[in-house]
């Protein structure tokens, strides 16, 4: 089996789930390519040793241009903010060496349009990492969609709600300050890249973005809290979405409720290894939403485990990626989400704030 030499920008919280997925993903997925943990970078030297000594990694540099730059680095993995991404991928296609970026793809649609049409002239595999789209139970569900299982989808809604900024007596910190870090810039590419994956694109939107704490400590919040979307997508089908990291008691509320002629998908990011199905083509009298337990006839479980409803969690997400990834690097043939994706979900957060400025329907495409 051949190998690559993998490399990640990034050793903190996403950079240790690249690495462990790295190391692993060969044995799951029995891919065509066996990773190679060559070189791991951070901010500084102390902590790129740590990381490499922690990891398994060959090298560390606190230099991301000696990373892309290593001959022997031969994937490039960024798990860096994303003030950052542009330019370690745009040198990565610039020497034909294949990207993973984690989300969002860049801070601004204009520097996303500059990585796509980067990735598009080097011709090699880009992707960007949206995890949670990749359950069992969220690739089922397009399945079942694509299928028609719930005849013409009438109208969906999707959240991302969490609550770790719920407490209102909760200090400033790094989240309540700056665009990237608030809820759109942090959470509300998960949804959107959700609402792409089983609706496709959104043509128009109306949003409202606000700050609900708008102090924390004495301290002003200079980012969002929660933002509530309109939306309206290419297929004329109508839906809402709604963002919140200040929704108590919600941990991980990645859910969605699709809405069709004869049936409707219900799921939840907390109870992840389950889908909720209704369908029509029942008795009256039998007709209800019934739980589907994901196991090994559903996509990407079997990898993990032979047993049904014993389900996956977050690091098999991560790990499905690293396989989608390498897929892509051997086969040759993009792998969706790709960069062109990241650059449609940072087009919707660019409306949705323009929108909710404005006070009006804006159109996505003009972003």
């Amino acid at each position: 089996m051949p190998e690559i030499g993998i490399g990640i920008v990034g050793g903190g919280y996403m950079g240790k789930a690249h690495a462990a997925a790295y190391s692993v993903v060969a044995t799951l997925f029995d891919t065509a390519l066996r990773p190679r943990l060559e070189m791991v970078c951070a901010t500084s030297a102390a902590a790129a040793e740590r990381y490499r000594d922690a990891y398994g990694f060959a090298r560390g540099t606190d230099d991301w241009r000696m990373l892309v730059n290593d001959p022997k680095v031969e994937a490039v993995i960024i798990a860096s903010p994303q003030d950052t991404h542009r330019d370690i991928a745009l040198a990565a296609f610039g020497l034909g060496k294949p990207v993973f970026c984690e989300k969002p793809l860049a801070e601004t649609p204009e520097a996303a349009r500059e990585m796509v049409t980067a990735a598009a002239r080097a011709g090699v595999a880009n992707m960007i990492g949206f995890n949670y789209v990749r359950t069992p139970a969220t690739q089922f569900a397009r399945q079942l969609l694509a299928e028609g299982r719930i005849g013409t989808v009438t109208s969906f809604r999707g959240e991302m709600t969490e609550d770790f900024l719920a407490d209102p007596d909760a200090p400033a910190s790094w989240r309540t300050s700056g665009d990237a870090n608030g809820c759109m810039g942090d959470l509300a590419p998960h949804p959107i890249n959700c609402a792409h994956a089983l609706m496709g694109p959104i043509a128009r939107l109306h949003a409202v973005v606000e700050t609900v704490h708008a102090t924390r400590g004495g301290v002003a919040v200079t980012n969002d809290d929660q933002a509530h979307l309109q939306l309206e997508f290419a297929s004329g089908v109508c839906g809402s979405m709604f963002i919140s990291r200040v929704a108590t008691g919600r941990k991980m509320g990645y859910a969605y409720d699709i809405y069709g002629t004869h049936g409707a998908i219900r799921f939840d990011g907390e109870d992840q290894n389950a889908l909720w199905l209704y369908t029509t083509d029942m008795p009256e009298a039998e007709r209800g939403f019934r739980k589907i337990l994901t196991g090994p006839a559903h996509p990407d479980y079997l990898p993990f485990c032979q047993g049904p409803g014993h389900g996956t969690g977050y690091q098999d997400q991560i790990i499905i990626e690293a396989k989608d990834f390498l897929t892509a690097i051997h086969s040759g043939t993009p792998v969706w989400p790709t960069f062109e994706e990241g650059l449609a979900v940072n087009q919707v957060v660019a409306a949705a704030l323009a929108s909710s400025s404005a006070g009006a329907w804006v159109s996505v495409a003009d972003f």
